[in-house]
């Protein structure tokens, strides 16, 4: 992604938050006490209500901020969605599954609030990069999390992940073994661990020369999901890596990948499994 400014000399966020549609209408929101415990929402605009989505950042859990993805919140509120940003507690405040919680946390919120911005009642979608699609691929394939803030998956009609880590034992670094824990407790980690057929309908988006998250995590968790009779759609990007599958949601990044009109499309006519609804 940062290619493609480098003769601009500007930050490649700062150029596509700059680009995107203004459509924020609340900042900084607190949804819990602590100061990362905080979330922007974005709107269309006009009459509602809009059907929702919360979208969770990456930064391998130990960076990133809400305002770095003005870009993605514009995008999306410009194509009718109203759309929820929450900041969440990282490494090395906190370890797994805190940063879950918090997630969860937050789409807590979205229930309890969205109405005051537009939004429809749920069922919301869920969406993420990165470890931020780790994080949605937890909350929509293990019921734990979800059912600590009385929720249920019933609660999301959808779960989006872009680049997603889903399958990614053993764990490469001093960092990663930080955040998640004692080996003997890893297997709880992994997304792919959960798959029961019964998580909602799932979109699965991977760059094939991505190499900080390879796609084979989409594959397989895509894999088991079918095997185990749930609903899924994957799709890989020819020549796409880490950072421009996010940033293709961007304007002047849209030619690089249809990441922004796959995810819009799947969120507008959600897949069903046969005969159900």
């Amino acid at each position: 992604m940062g290619s493609a400014f480098a003769a601009a000399g500007c930050s490649p966020v700062t150029i596509l938050n700059n680009l995107a549609p203004s459509r924020l209408v609340a900042d900084g929101v607190p949804y819990g006490p602590d100061p990362r415990q905080t979330l922007d929402v974005y709107a269309p605009g006009g009459a509602g209500p809009f059907p929702v989505v919360v979208f969770l950042y990456g930064g391998g859990w130990t960076s990133g901020d809400r305002a770095m993805y003005r870009f993605v919140g514009g995008a999306l509120a410009a194509r009718g969605f109203v759309v929820v940003v929450p900041d969440y507690r990282l490494f090395p405040t906190v370890r797994f599954p805190t940063f879950l919680q918090d997630n969860a946390t937050a789409l807590r919120w979205t229930r309890d609030h969205a109405a005051q911005y537009g939004g429809a009642p749920g069922p919301f979608f869920l969406m993420g990069h990165s470890a931020g699609a780790y994080n949605v691929a937890m909350l929509a394939l293990d019921p734990e999390w979800l059912a600590g803030v009385g929720m249920s998956r019933s609660d999301l009609r959808g779960a989006l992940g872009l680049a997603g880590p889903y399958d990614f034992l053993p764990l490469g670094t001093d960092e990663l073994r930080a955040i998640f824990g004692p080996q003997d407790q890893l297997a709880r980690t992994q997304p792919i661990n959960f798959v029961d057929g019964h998580a909602p309908p799932m979109l699965l988006l991977a760059g094939e020369t991505d190499t900080t998250v390879y796609p084979r995590n989409s594959i397989r968790l895509a894999d088991r999901i079918r095997s185990a009779g749930g609903i899924v759609d994957l799709k890989l990007y020819p020549g796409i890596q880490h950072e421009e599958i996010v940033g293709a949601i961007g304007t002047p990044l849209r030619f690089l990948a249809p990441t922004l009109q796959d995810c819009v499309d799947f969120m507008r006519h959600p897949p069903v499994a046969p005969g159900g609804a």
